[in-house]
């Protein structure tokens, strides 16, 4: 297990405040800002775009980036795909597969937002898409995928890791499940890369998306797309830097990963986050894992059994945890919490208003914990939740 205190000096605004949510953005360690700064300061150039040597250094160290992620996550150097964040990407696959009217999705309750929408923008195009319904604890049960499967089924999308919940779905059993009835899969690893040990290439999933800055912290603005089969996805955008040759009557585009990064991309981002990959290696993902979900658990339990808490989500979860103080909105809990204790914590709906409603509440409070987070900032949210349920006595 790495040094917690050592590992805290890399993240200065941890000594200003309780950082507890990480499920909306990690904190980015000094290394990466550095790398980034780097950039800026010494060999600032463009991506692919020219024969000097800052273009040259600029590439090389672009590129550097990608094989950092393809290699962390054990995924094809060529169809690893740089975005601006996890929507883009599933937006991506959602405009870049060729649709027809009777098509068939499955996707959950519990997404995020950003693989709900997409898919149930397809309908304008007669998409049909089924929307599975989880238990009470937010875990997608991989037979009802299975009994919804149709012989038009053509995609099932799901999270890995529900940043309402907490919950951990089963995706190597779904994988398996749709494959065997001849559909694609996307995984929304948004809320599980860099959170726990994953090996993409294993799992066998067709697209696989995740934001840059949550688990493997890097900056924001960057975001990673895996696609099993390059060619059979068609650009989101067309322009510079993805062709090969163009006339007047038309054009070539280049092969993956080239041919979906249009323009110039988000450069001093993406050599950020390729810094910020070999940090959370150094660290250990097992390590990692480890150390926030057992945080997690303990802060679920703990504000349990505080009268007036509800806490929701399965016993076994991530590194998160959904409660709200009953009586009070989950907006002024939060308010209270930063304001008395210097306690950041996510409120609202998340962007998940489906899986929140299937509560039966407008919001929660969400406490989510990085590998960074410590024992005292779970003793110190205990007590000061408990201190609020005051307001309500």
């Amino acid at each position: 297990m790495y040094d917690i205190y050592s590992v805290r000096e890399d993240f200065p605004v941890l000594k200003e405040v309780a950082y507890l949510d990480n499920a909306a953005t990690t904190q980015t360690p000094v290394q990466v800002v550095l790398a980034m700064e780097e950039y800026f300061f010494k060999y600032a150039g463009n991506h692919g775009r020219g024969a000097h040597r800052l273009a040259r250094q600029t590439t090389n160290h672009y590129e550097d980036a990608r094989e950092n992620v393809a290699s962390f996550l054990n995924i094809d150097y060529k169809k690893t795909i740089f975005t601006k964040n996890a929507t883009e990407s599933i937006n991506m696959v959602a405009h870049g597969l060729d649709w027809n009217a009777g098509d068939h999705i499955i996707t959950t309750l519990i997404e995020h937002h950003s693989n709900l929408l997409p898919w149930m923008r397809l309908r304008e195009q007669g998409v049909e898409v089924t929307i599975i319904t989880p238990d009470e604890y937010g875990t997608i049960n991989p037979n009802d995928i299975e009994n919804a499967m149709t012989d038009r089924t053509r995609l099932v999308t799901v999270d890995h890791v529900s940043n309402v919940f907490g919950s951990i779905q089963d995706v190597a059993r779904i994988v398996k499940i749709a494959h065997k009835g001849g559909a694609q899969v996307l995984i929304d690893g948004a809320q599980s890369a860099g959170h726990m040990p994953l090996d993409v290439g294993a799992l066998g999933c067709d697209f696989f998306a995740t934001a840059g800055h949550k688990g493997l912290l890097g900056p924001q603005g960057t975001g990673v797309l895996y696609v099993k089969e390059p060619d059979m996805l068609s650009p989101l955008f067309v322009g510079g830097g993805m062709v090969h040759e163009v006339t007047v009557m038309g054009f070539e585009i280049e092969p993956s990963p080239t041919r979906f990064e249009a323009g110039t991309p988000n450069i001093p981002g993406v050599i950020g986050l390729g810094r910020a990959v070999e940090y959370v290696r150094e660290l250990g993902t097992v390590d990692i894992g480890r150390h926030e979900t057992a945080l997690a658990k303990d802060a679920a339990r703990r504000l349990a059994e505080i009268d007036a808490v509800e806490v929701y989500g399965p016993e076994e979860r991530a590194g998160v945890v959904p409660f709200n103080v009953i009586g009070l909105n989950a907006h002024d809990v939060a308010m209270i919490l930063d304001e008395t204790k210097k306690i950041c914590v996510r409120s609202g709906h998340h962007c998940a208003m489906p899986g929140i409603r299937f509560l039966g509440v407008e919001g929660t409070v969400r406490a989510s914990f990085g590998l960074y987070n410590t024992r005292e900032e779970v003793d110190l949210l205990v007590d000061s939740v408990s201190q609020v349920t005051s307001l309500v006595a």
